[in-house]
């Protein structure tokens, strides 16, 4: 069962009056944060920046968060992870702090952030926090044919080490200037270029692009997907390690040596010397 609070609170001024009067709402009386109940996991979503009044502040949208996390019953279980649905919204690394204590004040705990916005994504995970990052475009009309090519989404860079338990999801190219641990995992729409050491999974074309690319400067994946192929890393690792690009050839995923790749438009048509296999 899903529970859904998003009725807006009185708001009182420094006398204690209601503020404003009836049939004139405060800008911060017409913010509408909701939060749901969505199969164990509390859904805290802001409102978008069309659904906020023009001289609605920071300020307001926190004393509002306030509110509803402190007023009336509460619905979860102590340490509830939060999905934050900040949609459009920007949010620097302050206020997703400001966000997390207030969560952590309730005894719930901020796991997920999902945003449209890439400055919002970089500091969530820069901030340790699972991410997903979606185009905050939509078409013009719902029942439009589909574009004859995918949309142009800007990539998405990351100076970070992803850790265990971190989860990237973005409509494009996703950089990561840093390591993938075991247990970090990638998906991308575009391509997966890590300027580091790849060692968790890493899941480019999602969810069915067979012309992207997974690269890495140390290639040790747990498991590497490309569109709909799956490969995973050899038992036995080579004795050195150099930069590496994985792409789809009619025979499944292979990998080769960054510095056997001149040009890409041909890469998945050519045998590269030095490529080898891993597929299941």
């Amino acid at each position: 069962m899903n529970a859904d609070f998003s009725s807006t609170l009185s708001i009182l001024n420094a006398q204690g009056k209601a503020d404003p009067t009836p049939g004139t709402p405060s800008d911060q009386s017409k913010l509408q944060i909701r939060l749901k109940n969505e199969d164990g996991v509390v859904k805290l979503i802001l409102p978008t920046d069309a659904e906020t009044p023009a001289s609605a502040s920071w300020n307001d949208l926190w004393e509002q968060l306030q509110q509803r996390l402190q007023a009336g019953k509460r619905f979860w279980q102590p340490l509830t992870v939060v999905h934050l649905i900040a949609n459009d919204r920007l949010l620097d690394a302050r206020q997703l702090q400001g966000i997390a204590d207030a969560l952590a004040d309730v005894s719930l705990q901020l796991q997920l952030v999902a945003t449209s916005r890439r400055q919002t994504a970089v500091a969530a995970a820069t901030a340790g926090y699972c991410v997903t990052q979606q185009s905050a475009i939509a078409p013009l009309l719902p029942n439009a044919p589909a574009a004859p090519s995918p949309q142009i989404v800007e990539p998405l860079y990351l100076q970070m080490t992803v850790r265990s338990g971190m989860d990237i999801r973005h409509e494009g190219t996703v950089v990561i200037m840093g390591d993938v641990n075991p247990g970090g995992e990638i998906f991308a729409a575009g391509d997966i270029i890590v300027w580091g050491r790849l060692r968790g999974i890493a899941h480019a074309g999602y969810p069915n692009n067979p012309q992207c690319l997974i690269m890495a400067l140390q290639m040790e994946p747990t498991q590497l997907r490309i569109a709909d192929r799956v490969a995973r890393a050899p038992e036995t690792p080579p004795p050195q390690f150099e930069p590496e690009v994985a792409y789809i050839t009619p025979q499944g995923i292979r990998i080769a040596r960054a510095s056997d790749i001149k040009t890409t438009p041909y890469l998945r048509e050519l045998a590269l010397p030095g490529s080898h296999q891993r597929t299941e």
